[in-house]
């Protein structure tokens, strides 16, 4: 057997994937083991997991290999300071330690890492990926199609911002890119800070914001910032960014042209204009995305997408782009941002840099992503009893019973069950989940369990064979990657008082017989349940169709705002006491709140730092 570890580290969302003779054994982030969320640091633990999940030491993996060159990002920082000097010598001089005490010798860097692992880890094991290789190689390889376009979309990596890609077979070859400091994840995460959100964690709350606004600054931004071809290609006029010189993503004169200055984060009041610039960004990288893939389609005739890469998490673009039909099947890698890295280094030397054949069946390789750990029930059980919790443990399928009945009478159900998730998404593994007919349910969740921003809109898990009798979709979405709009059917219209709200005022307003998954445009984000990925799951929310004719549930990553998603029983005990989750359901054992010593509560509500 050949095993291949890929590593993505030292940027953001650090994390570790193992392959067996080309098959995924597991993947997972650091973050979820620290509890620091977008962990950058070395994996170890992640790493140490992998090898745990097949059973084999470092000594036993064949090749290691990082996901980006550092040598080629320190060349873009030397040449971007040199292009804009005497700017930028801020910028310049804050990173240039790190660079050389850390990033620039990488290899130095990772191999005292790997032999604190293994003390005679043999360097000659070492192999470095392109970062945009990397997002590829992540899209295609594990995907259902034996030939397809890849497109990666990002904010940088080492030059790419944006890049092409051929997959045939075992065969992926990159045929166009577009380089730094041209970048539309950069462009949107511009306006991530400027509408005063976190850059590289806030960009999903611009998406969520959007709807609430009008894209009324559509024209300007595509006048004034971005100059867009026909084909998708652009170039962005850095009068209006600081990126290149600065310690901030955008300058005065962006101030200037929209005569508002940048929101301060969490003192300052959301308004119409923070909305409606949100609506004007979304609809730019929507309008440069379609105009992308309707080119890349025509140009090579192939009929399927293979998408990776930060903006490729870009749910409500990807809902589009699928419904342009100018590609007939979109597949976007779960973990698109740089864990994905991880997996993409790996697949990339196993199936370029070994040349080793590729099997593509009707499904794609993910295993649903539900690659993390897992706990056995008398693990489960003993975690809990030491952490101080009360609980009964059900047999037979009663805990899906006794789950269903809960979401049912309304409550807030956490949901721990199988292997953790890969990627950003919880799926059904490590979820907080809801009764969707309550119109109430997305204010609670929101502001009583998850303790963020109340606009922010939850996800449904559906029934796959049902997904057509809620939704505008007849296909599959098992990773939660596409939007879509609620069947008309089940839509209420608006009264003429409620079409004239504006902002958050539309928040309250019943828009259908599922309210709590249904956002302001009557949208959703879907996330399509499968009997065959996660049988657990597929029977509760069964059990729950039973119980109330609704073949969904709402869904949202057990965790609080700033929290990494649950991995751990004890994770999972202690967001249930910090929060006002009702019922945990974890592994065969229940808890109920009622049942449980009030001096274990903790404050989760100010336990970590906003994200």
């Amino acid at each position: 057997m050949a095993y291949i570890l890929g590593i993505s580290a030292l940027y953001h969302d650090s994390a570790a994937a193992l392959l067996c003779d080309g098959k995924i054994v597991a993947a997972a982030q650091e973050e979820r083991f620290t509890r620091r969320k977008h962990d950058p640091g070395f994996p170890v633990e992640a790493i140490n997991y992998v090898l745990a999940e097949s059973g084999v030491a470092l000594e036993d993996v064949d090749n290691v290999v990082f996901y980006d060159k550092p040598f080629l990002k320190f060349e873009r920082l030397i040449e971007t300071y040199i292009a804009v000097a005497p700017r930028g010598f801020n910028s310049f001089r804050m990173a240039m330690p790190v660079w050389l005490r850390e990033k620039l010798f990488l290899k130095d860097l990772l191999a005292k890492q790997l032999r604190k692992i293994d003390p005679e880890f043999d360097l000659e094991k070492l192999l470095f990926a392109e970062h945009h290789i990397s997002h590829a190689a992540s899209a295609f390889y594990p995907s259902p199609f034996e030939d397809a376009v890849v497109l990666t979309v990002d904010g940088v990596g080492e030059w790419a911002t944006t890049t092409v890609g051929i997959g045939r077979g075992n065969e992926l070859t990159m045929v166009k890119e577009l380089h730094f400091p041209h970048s539309l994840g950069l462009l949107y995460s511009a306006f991530t800070y400027y509408t005063g959100f976190k850059v590289n964690s806030g960009e999903y709350k611009v998406m969520g914001l959007a709807p609430y606004g009008d894209p009324k600054y559509k024209d300007l931004i595509l006048e004034h910032l971005v100059d867009l071809k026909e084909d998708g290609s652009f170039r962005l006029n850095q009068k209006y960014f600081n990126y290149t010189a600065g310690l901030t993503m955008t300058s005065k004169a962006m101030e200037e042209l929209f005569d508002q200055p940048v929101r301060k984060a969490e003192t300052d009041q959301l308004t119409q204009f923070h909305m409606d610039i949100a609506a004007s960004v979304q609809a730019v990288t929507e309008e440069i995305m379609l105009r992308i893939t309707r080119d890349l389609a025509k140009e090579h005739g192939i009929r399927n997408l293979c998408m990776a890469g930060g903006v490729a998490l870009n749910c409500v673009a990807n809902g589009k782009i699928l419904r342009d039909g100018a590609f007939d099947n979109v597949w976007v890698q779960p973990a698109a941002g740089d864990a994905g890295g991880a997996l993409g280094a790996a697949y990339a030397a196993w199936h370029q840099e070994l040349a080793q054949p590729r099997q593509v069946t009707s499904g794609d390789q993910m295993l649903g992503a539900y690659l993390g750990p897992r706990y056995e029930d008398d693990d489960i059980a003993q975690e809990l009893a030491a952490a101080g919790a009360k609980f009964s443990t059900y047999e037979n399928g009663e805990l899906i019973d006794q789950t269903a009945q809960a979401l049912a009478d309304g409550k807030a159900v956490g949901w721990f069950q199988g292997r953790m998730e890969f990627g950003p998404r919880a799926l059904g593994a490590r979820s907080i989940l809801g009764d969707p007919r309550s119109a109430s349910m997305q204010k609670t969740l929101n502001l009583k369990v998850k303790y963020r921003e109340s606009f922010r809109p939850f996800a449904p898990s559906v029934l796959r064979e049902d997904v057509a009798d809620w939704f505008e979709l007849d296909g599959d979405s098992p990773y939660m990657l596409i939007v879509a709009d609620v069947q008309e059917k089940i839509r209420r219209k608006m009264t003429e008082e409620e079409d004239a709200l504006f902002g958050i005022e539309k928040l309250n307003v019943k828009r259908s017989d599922i309210p709590a998954v249904t956002h302001v445009d009557y949208s959703a984000r879907i996330q399509t349940v499968h009997q065959e990925t996660n049988p657990a799951y597929h029977a509760l929310i069964s059990k729950f169709k039973e119980l109330t004719g609704c073949s969904l549930v709402v869904n949202t990553s057990f965790n609080v705002r700033g929290e990494p998603i649950v991995c751990t029983p004890t994770d999972a005990f202690r967001c249930f006491m910090g929060t006002d989750i009702e019922v945990l359901s974890i592994g065969n054992c229940l808890l109920r709140k009622e049942d449980q010593d009030p001096a274990l509560r903790e404050n989760y509500e100010t336990k970590y730092e906003l994200d």
